[in-house]
């Protein structure tokens, strides 16, 4: 095994391969396939042997279509039939199929199951009580008839009971050998009960991915890691198909198709390019690995492309360039990839490692389902639209040419969660409850990864997206790997759900969600409250601003009142002083004018004393300077009084007072 895995190893190596759609590339071993057509001789020797009347509807019975290989190599192969040897998944009556099985699985219980079968390797020829347990058994669930448990053959393993044995593996989707296995014998030795229990949990499922199937559909078989395209309710082809991984399960989607891209692009994430492709580029030259992984490079999603050596990759941020993996053989979607309505973010698509179609248990994608043999089934997909028939598809794979088809006449599908159906023969095929959701009322939604509840359910019904860049991530984890050390962390085995960080929900439980939800409240909370305080101090500083403002305003007024109080004070006090001196003047000059007035009088007064008395001529005479008043304001005797000049009216008078004086 070690060898088989080196071998694998150097081809991945030698291949600039990108991980397929929605997965991490698993480190599986490739195993050949065990084909049914090895068998189809001995059931023609079955039918022409007398003991086929021993088992019911032998001559019916193959072993192609649906079943999924219990260990390493695959037990089903891809394949065009359109002959109705193979009864499709789901019809429009199954919903009354499966409830007529409840009936009848109810009365296997009720008479006390079917007989456990003890441990040993039993093949034909073999005879003995181990063989007449087997018998019994399979005779129970309706695999062989009564006569093959009495008489002759109860205890010989007869050519019937080959034949019975295979449809029972094959309807448990176990390796077809007709020989007793360890696998086979674990089924065979499921309790009726237990059988019962998974019918009643698919009844409502089929009930409703049966409706509006139409005249065409498409059937993706989760459990069972097998697609059917259905005509006429013929199974018009068989495709193996890779599923979602136990930690990003494959959610259940009823719609019909849309698109189909041939060759499409491949962008890289951000992580990829900074972990695994950036330092190859440091390290062999940015152009040179650009062509070897067939990428161009370009100055941000939708941006002109750009030399890649003209870039210092040492200074720049990659988030601001958009890494795109042109098309081609090597691309994660290879050829095509076939797209419909879906809240989840899923496709169908091809693949560029297509030796995984040929492992057994092939659930390791991200939740995208990968197709085998794309080509045939896109050719029924188109019906010859616009002239695609399956030449030009060939054509299209050839030239890498990149073409978008919006679908006409669209078919229905069908991503379907059945861990039973009802098989031919009155018997049912049931596969193994991989996202362990039987029991929990689950029939349409997005399964939680396993060992992860949320409110008590394994479901949710509301999707939990699938980021664009989480589903290119997935995408180049394999095409990243060729570049690193293998780790514990890049290598997936069928079925294993990665250590840390590969929850659909990406976090290690629900409890760990519900503690970020609760950081995420708890952090918006105080920014509410960092806002709500920033708020208060800005309308505190407003307010302070606003009140500041009006003292300024308010002290302005005052200083302006207290100004106008001082000038008019000012103004008061000059007028008072102003009207005092005019009162003064007018009081100097007043009294001057008195004065004048009364000097004037005196003076006529004395000219007429003159006229009237002559003055007496003599010695005594007073001098002018000798006439000057005393302190008692007199003159002194003799002296005459004085009186105003006046302008004289005649010269006669002047000269009287000429004389007089």
């Amino acid at each position: 095994m070690k060898i088989v895995a080196l071998r694998l190893s150097k081809l991945l190596v030698r291949s600039v391969a990108v991980a397929v759609a929605c997965s991490m590339v698993a480190a599986v071993f490739v195993a050949t396939a065990a084909h049914a057509d090895q068998e189809n001789s001995a059931f023609a020797r079955l039918k022409r042997s007398k003991e086929s009347l021993l088992s019911p509807g032998a001559s019916t019975s193959t072993t192609t279509g649906h079943s999924s290989g219990s260990g390493i190599a695959a037990t089903t192969e891809t394949k065009v039939l359109n002959d109705g040897s193979v009864a499709p998944f789901i019809t429009p009556d199954s919903p009354q199929s499966m409830q007529a099985m409840v009936d009848k699985y109810s009365k296997i219980v009720s008479d006390g199951g079917w007989p456990q079968v003890p441990r040993g390797k039993l093949k034909k020829g073999a005879e003995g009580k181990v063989v007449a347990a087997l018998n019994k058994r399979l005779y129970a669930e309706g695999y062989l008839r009564v006569e093959a448990t009495e008489g002759e053959y109860a205890q010989v393993f007869t050519s019937a009971t080959e034949e019975a044995l295979k449809r029972f593996q094959y309807n448990h989707g176990l390796a077809v050998t007709g020989m007793i296995d360890g696998a086979t014998l674990a089924s065979l030795n499921v309790s009726a009960a237990s059988r019962l229990a998974t019918i009643k949990a698919n009844v409502p499922r089929l009930a409703e991915y049966s409706k509006d199937l139409g005249d065409r559909y498409i059937i993706v078989n989760i459990p069972a890691q097998q697609i059917e395209t259905v005509s006429a309710g013929t199974v018009y082809s068989l495709h193996n198909a890779i599923m979602g991984r136990p930690s990003r399960p494959t959610p259940v989607v009823m719609t019909p198709l849309t698109t189909i891209r041939f060759n499409p692009y491949w962008n890289a994430p951000a992580s990829i390019v900074e972990k695994d492709i950036l330092p190859r580029m440091l390290s062999k030259g940015s152009s040179k690995v650009m062509a070897d992984m067939n990428m161009k490079v370009f100055d941000g999603v939708g941006g002109p492309e750009v030399d890649p050596d003209k870039i210092n990759w040492r200074k720049v941020r990659v988030d601001d360039y958009h890494f795109r993996q042109e098309p081609g053989g090597s691309n994660a979607m290879a050829t095509a990839k076939i797209e419909f309505t879906s809240p989840f973010g899923i496709y169908l698509h091809d693949t560029p490692e297509p030796h995984l179609f040929q492992t057994g248990n092939r659930f390791y994608s991200s939740g995208c389902v990968r197709v085998e043999n794309v080509s045939v089934f896109i050719d029924w997909v188109l019906q010859g639209q616009d002239g695609i028939d399956s030449a030009r598809i060939a054509n299209l794979a050839e030239t890498k040419e990149r073409l978008d088809v919006e679908i006409s006449n669209a078919p229905q599908l069908r991503v379907a969660y059945l861990t039973a159906w009802p098989a031919k023969d009155g018997v049912v095929a049931f596969r193994p409850d991989v996202y362990e959701l039987d029991g929990g009322g689950f029939v349409i939604g997005q399964p939680l990864p396993v060992g992860e509840t949320l409110d008590g359910k394994r479901y949710v019904l509301k999707p939990i997206p699938r980021l664009q860049e989480d589903i290119d991530t997935d995408d180049g984890l394999g095409f990243a790997s060729l570049f690193r050390s293998p780790t514990k962390g890049d290598v997936l085995m069928p079925g294993q759900n990665r250590a840390n960080g590969d929850s659909l929900v990406n976090l290690s439980s629900i409890e760990a969600k519900k503690q970020a939800e609760l950081r995420k409240k708890k952090k918006e909370e105080a920014a509410r409250k960092k806002a709500e305080e920033k708020a208060k101090l800005e309308a505190k500083r407003k307010a302070d601003a606003k009140a500041k403002l009006a003292a300024k305003k308010k002290a302005d007024e005052k200083a302006k009142l207290a100004a106008k109080k001082k000038a008019d004070e000012k103004a008061k006090i000059a007028a008072k002083k102003k009207a005092a001196e005019k009162k003064t003047k007018v009081a100097s000059t007043d009294a001057k004018a008195a004065a004048e007035k009364t000097k004037s009088s005196a003076s006529k007064s004395t000219a007429s004393d003159a006229k009237k008395t002559p003055t007496k001529t003599s010695t005594a005479k007073k001098s002018p300077a000798d006439c000057k008043p005393g302190s008692d304001g007199k003159l002194p005797q003799g002296c005459p009084a004085p009186v105003a000049a006046k302008k004289p009216a005649t010269a006669s008078a002047a000269e009287e007072t000429a004389t007089a004086n």
